[in-house]
C-alpha cells in the first residue's frame, strides 16, 4: 500500500516535470501505467504542415493578381466603352464650290466673316468659323461638321443673291451724315469703300482705294467739278477713264492697277475703283456738281 503510495506520487512529479518542460503528454490510463505503447488518439493527432506553428513557404498573393484560389472566370471584366462617332466633316481649308461661298454669306449675316463670299475656304474662313465654334460652345477646329453647320442654320436665314455675289468685297460703312441728303458719292476710309447714294439710299458701291503717305486723299466735302470718260494722266501718264474731279487733280476713276494689284499698290491720291463695269454705271447717273464725301 505504501509502495502503490509512493509510486503514484512518483508519476504525478513526473507528469508536472513534463508539462512544465512544454513536453505533449500523452494520455495516462486509470490504472497509472504508461500509455507509450498505444498509438496516439485522433484527438491530439495532427497532420504534416496542418499545426499552427508550421509557417507555409508559399509567398503571399500579389494584391493586383487574381486570388489562387479564383479562377480567370470568376473576375468579371467591363468591356471598353465604344467611342461615339465624330460629325462628319463638310468642309474645310481648301475647300471650294458653292456650299462654301452659303457659309461664307451666313457668317457674314451675324458678323464672323467680313469680307465677300468667294466659295474658297481660305485661312480668314477657318478662322471665322474658329471663332463661331467658340461662341456657340462647340469643339473649335475652324472646319464645319455636321454639328457645326446645323447650329450656323438655325441662326441665321437663307442668302440673298446679293449676298452670295455683293458689289463689294469690303463691308460698307455706316454712310456719314452728310451722305444721307441729296446725289452723293459717299467715300469711307474706314471701310474702304464706296457707295453712290441718292437721298439717303444705296444705288451701287464699290471697292476703291487711296492715296500713299506721301500722297494722301484728301478728306472733307466737295462737289464734282468735270468729268472725262477717257483721260490720262498729265503728271504720271498714267490712264485714269471714267474720272469723276472733285478736288483739284484728284477724282474718282477706274484702276487697272488696282484690279490687277488690289491693296499691295496706292493711288497718288485719287480714288481707285476695280469694278469696272459698276464705275462706268455710275459715272453716266453722277452729274457736275453732285456732293462728293470723304470721311473716315
Amino acid at each position: 500500500m505504501h509502495r502503490t503510495s509512493v509510486l503514484r506520487r512518483s508519476l504525478v512529479t513526473t507528469l508536472a516535470v513534463a508539462l512544465a518542460a512544454g513536453c505533449s503528454a500523452q494520455a495516462v490510463q486509470d490504472d497509472g501505467t504508461s500509455g507509450k505503447n498505444r498509438a496516439p488518439s485522433s484527438a491530439s493527432a495532427t497532420t504534416p504542415g496542418a499545426s499552427a506553428d508550421t509557417v507555409s513557404d508559399a509567398k503571399p498573393s500579389d494584391p493586383a493578381s487574381p486570388s489562387a484560389s479564383a479562377s480567370p472566370s470568376a473576375s468579371p471584366t467591363t468591356p471598353a466603352a465604344t467611342p461615339s462617332a465624330a460629325p462628319r466633316v463638310l468642309m474645310a481649308e481648301g475647300t471650294e464650290n458653292e456650299q462654301v461661298r452659303e457659309l461664307q454669306a451666313r457668317l457674314r449675316q451675324i458678323g464672323y466673316f467680313h469680307r465677300s463670299p468667294t466659295a474658297f475656304y481660305g485661312s480668314m474662313t477657318a478662322k471665322a468659323v474658329g471663332e463661331f465654334q467658340r461662341r456657340r460652345g462647340l469643339p473649335v477646329t475652324g472646319s464645319v461638321d455636321e454639328v457645326t453647320w446645323a447650329r450656323l442654320l438655325g441662326m441665321t436665314r437663307r442668302p440673298t443673291a446679293d449676298e452670295l455675289r455683293p458689289a463689294t468685297t469690303n463691308t460698307l460703312d455706316r454712310p456719314d451724315a452728310r451722305c444721307m441728303t441729296g446725289r452723293v458719292l459717299c467715300i469711307s476710309k474706314e471701310s474702304r469703300t464706296l457707295a453712290w447714294m441718292i437721298d439717303g439710299r444705296v444705288v451701287a458701291a464699290m471697292d476703291v482705294r487711296f492715296g500713299s503717305e506721301n500722297t494722301p486723299t484728301r478728306e472733307g466735302t466737295f462737289s464734282v467739278g468735270w468729268k472725262a470718260r477717257k483721260w490720262t494722266s498729265t503728271i504720271y501718264h498714267t490712264p485714269m477713264p471714267y474720272a469723276m474731279f472733285f478736288s483739284g487733280g484728284q477724282a474718282v476713276h477706274y484702276s487697272a492697277d488696282f484690279a490687277a494689284r488690289g491693296y499691295s499698290g496706292a493711288s497718288h491720291g485719287c480714288v481707285n475703283v476695280r469694278d469696272k463695269a459698276t464705275i462706268s454705271a455710275v459715272f453716266d447717273q453722277v452729274r457736275v456738281g453732285d456732293k462728293v464725301v470723304v470721311h473716315w
